[in-house]
């Protein structure tokens, strides 16, 4: 460990005093924020991790003491497994719907990112986005709903190897199975590469010469999948839901496939326009209501709702209805109801309208 590292309590934003119960609030709100499979914005995954790790040494007694008595040496060779091993993601996290359990931290803290290679296996295949808009009573409820994704899948005949079970693939000689070819050049006394892809076998590294009968020779097939997705009360604009596995395939025989994120943003709705867990209307008034004062009905998440609109309202007044909105993701309280009162002055009178408007006249004047 670095010490270059920020301060943990830093991190966390509290102080050197704070209890067990403050430090895990602050990391709650902190990784609710900061979770990248929910926040997408550059350096959300790196703040998380130091979140993470801040919040895994000031949790546990003894890891704490130590780095309050000294410092980052105080925790030197500890290992990531020995940081988050006693700690129960899922019952600080639990039912939110998406990834706060292992899988995040073997992703960050010692497994492999998507598309990256290294000791443990084969390339993993890359991460898969779709969107899905689901109604405002959905936020407001959570539950669960359907996703159709099409994809192509590895062949579960030959496991992505393209050749025919009991077969395997011809190494291309000219690349060595290697797939690229590298032409080598000085100039000025430096060293140029250039890579290429093999132009024997296409960058395969490797003919078929029986392919695979499922897959003929792809490695892959097409997948329509039909998915549930559990939507968590509250969910945010944008938030990506995490579905392990069902990203795109890998590209090398069998390869674990890549993750799917659910994208999630709200329906349009004729009635109210979101603006995080509060909820915006524009309600007209005629002028004449405007001015005595009335009691309107106006529609909520929760049935119709009856407002009073006082004497002498101004155009534009906004009326906070309270906890009319949606629940505010991972916290217990609602947003509110805002109301935008637009006066309307009629276009068209009558002639009774008339003779009693200019009598208001001719009273005001």
């Amino acid at each position: 460990m670095a010490d270059t590292k920020r301060d943990y309590y830093e991190v966390l934003g509290v102080p050197r005093e704070a209890d067990a119960k403050a430090i895990k609030d602050a990391f709650r709100a902190l990784a609710l924020k900061y979770h990248p499979d929910r926040n997408k914005e550059p350096g959300a995954e790196e703040r998380f991790k130091e979140i993470a790790e801040a919040y895994a040494v000031l949790s546990d007694p003894k890891k704490r003491a130590d780095y309050d008595a000294g410092g980052f040496e105080g925790l030197k060779g500890v290992r990531p497994e020995d940081l988050f091993g006693g700690i129960d993601f899922e019952n600080l996290f639990g039912g939110l719907g998406f990834d706060f359990g292992g899988g995040i931290f073997d992703r960050f803290f010692g497994g492999r990112r998507p598309g990256a290679r290294g000791p443990r296996g084969p390339l993993r295949g890359e991460n898969m986005e779709v969107l899905l808009r689901v109604p405002l009573e959905r936020v407001l409820t959570g539950g669960e709903e359907i996703v159709h994704v099409d994809h192509p899948v590895q062949c579960p005949v030959c496991k992505g190897a393209r050749a025919k079970p009991g077969t395997a693939p011809r190494v291309c000689e000219t690349c060595q199975g290697s797939g690229r070819q590298v032409r080598t050049s000085r100039e000025g006394g430096m060293m140029f590469e250039q890579v290429t892809a093999c132009p024997e076998c296409g960058g395969h590294g490797s003919f078929i010469d029986h392919p695979c009968e499922e897959c003929h020779g792809r490695g892959v097939v097409p997948r329509s999948e039909k998915l549930t997705v559990k939507i968590p009360v509250g969910v945010e604009e944008g938030m990506a839901l995490r579905i392990p596995g069902h990203g795109y395939a890998s590209s090398e025989p069998n390869g674990p496939p890549g993750d799917l994120f659910v994208i999630v943003r709200t329906l349009p709705d004729p009635r109210f326009e979101r603006d995080g867990a509060d909820l915006w209307r524009v309600q007209d008034v005629v002028v004449t209501d405007a001015v005595l004062g009335t009691q309107i009905e106006v529609p909520t998440l929760d049935g119709p709702a009856s407002v009073k609109v006082p004497a002498g309202t101004q155009p534009d007044t906004v009326l906070r209805l309270r906890h009319k909105g949606l629940p505010d993701f991972g916290n217990r309280g609602r947003g509110d109801l805002m109301l935008r009162l637009r006066v309307v002055v009629p276009e068209r009178l009558s002639n009774e309208e008339r003779r009693l408007y200019e009598q208001l006249r001719a009273l005001r004047r």
